[in-house]
């Protein structure tokens, strides 16, 4: 009889970077080393209230399990409390976001109990991984803050027990899967056969985020619309994931903008990889983010990085690539839409400094794999 899988991964929301995750780092395991529980990306408040209640139910009672693996979006405390045989399992639990500090329109939209959740699951966790130092540190910072919401209690020392927990391992991006438009021959950085580009050929923008008010579409139109009054040459595909509702911002985008907007909507895998190969500059206008997969994929395909000068980003990019106002990045992009040949030198430089190794699933998925050791 064959041995029971000995590790154990939970995801209540497999959709996205979620799902990215979980099947970067089973292509590292033997089938028969693990077991997948999973919900569908959807809903995913209720996967956050009743993951747990569902998966205390699903997962079978005989098991061999030693490794525990989940993103926060479980309420690890919850499970363990309907599933006390699990406690015997190590219980690794890794941040792609955290709830402290996710922005609401307004304050009294703010649910309390997801945020709540993800403390009481970093209690109970035995190792807490988040993808990037500002992820870790702006929720450690805001366990008090937060906690001091409520009117009657003071709540002490949680900091302190979760803290000893935390770690930081970057999202393993795959980027070997990538085509690389970039060649560096001799020390020099060159354009290879995968690109046909001119010096002068008007810039491809690109705004690969998901259709959520958090990724800030506004600025994003506010910018391309202004650029379009200021009469410069260019091209935009505004992709990635999008939902039943458009987000307000884009309604009539498509006739303001006219042929210049040449990609509009969620785009295949296929069509996605050859837009970001296509591109020149990539634009992040979020007010939330806490790492940034479709940035790193479209700088790996050659496109130059544009961030707010907050959040993640710091942590990734050259202070050269951040802005702190609408109008920095409207200028930024109007010089370099205005000078393409100047532009293309400038992402030249960029990339004869700028290194992707710490962000590769060939560098990172052994650290992850160690976590799995028992």
């Amino acid at each position: 009889m064959s041995a029971k899988p000995a590790v154990l991964i939970i995801e209540p929301f497999y959709g996205g970077s979620h799902k990215q995750l979980i099947d970067t780092l089973i292509e590292c395991l033997n089938v028969s080393d693990y077991e997948i529980f999973s919900l569908p990306a959807k809903k995913w408040h209720w996967r956050a209230r009743t993951g747990a209640l569902y998966f205390s139910q699903m997962i079978p009672q005989n098991h061999e399990y030693k490794i525990l693996f989940s993103s926060s979006v479980l309420n690890l405390a919850e499970l363990l409390g309907c599933r006390p045989d699990l406690n015997v399992c190590k219980k690794v639990i890794y941040f792609h976001e955290n709830q402290l500090v996710y922005p609401v329109r307004e304050v009294k939209e703010r649910d309390c109990q997801y945020g709540l959740n993800q403390i009481m699951t970093c209690l109970a966790a035995d190792y807490v991984i988040f993808n990037s130092n500002f992820n870790r540190t702006s929720f450690l910072d805001n366990i008090t803050p937060f906690l001091n919401i409520q009117p009657d209690l003071k709540l002490k020392h949680l900091r302190e027990k979760i803290e000893k927990k935390c770690e930081v391992l970057y999202f393993p991006i795959k980027f070997h899967a990538f085509p690389n438009k970039r060649l560096i021959v001799g020390g020099d950085v060159q354009m290879n056969s995968l690109t046909t580009e001119n010096a002068n050929d008007c810039l491809h923008l690109i705004w690969p985020h998901r259709w959520e008010h958090d990724k800030n579409p506004k600025l994003l139109v506010e910018v391309l619309l202004e650029l379009n009054k200021r009469q410069v040459d260019f091209k935009v595909t505004i992709c990635g994931e999008t939902y039943h509702t458009s987000p307000e911002a884009f309604e009539g985008l498509q006739e303001k903008l006219g042929s210049k907007l040449v990609n509009f909507g969620f785009l295949s895998r296929d069509k996605y990889v050859k837009t970001l190969l296509d591109g020149d500059v990539v634009i992040s206008t979020a007010g939330h983010e806490f790492y940034g997969v479709a940035m790193l994929e479209a700088t790996y395909c050659g496109c130059m990085p544009i961030a707010p000068n907050k959040l993640v980003y710091p942590e990734l990019y050259p202070k050269e690539n951040l802005y702190n106002t609408s109008n920095q990045l409207i200028k930024m992009l109007y010089n370099w839409c205005r000078n393409p040949s100047l532009f293309r030198k400038q992402r030249e430089k960029f990339f004869e400094y700028f290194t992707f190794d710490r962000y590769s699933a060939q560098h990172l998925v052994p650290k992850f794999l160690e976590k799995f050791r028992v």
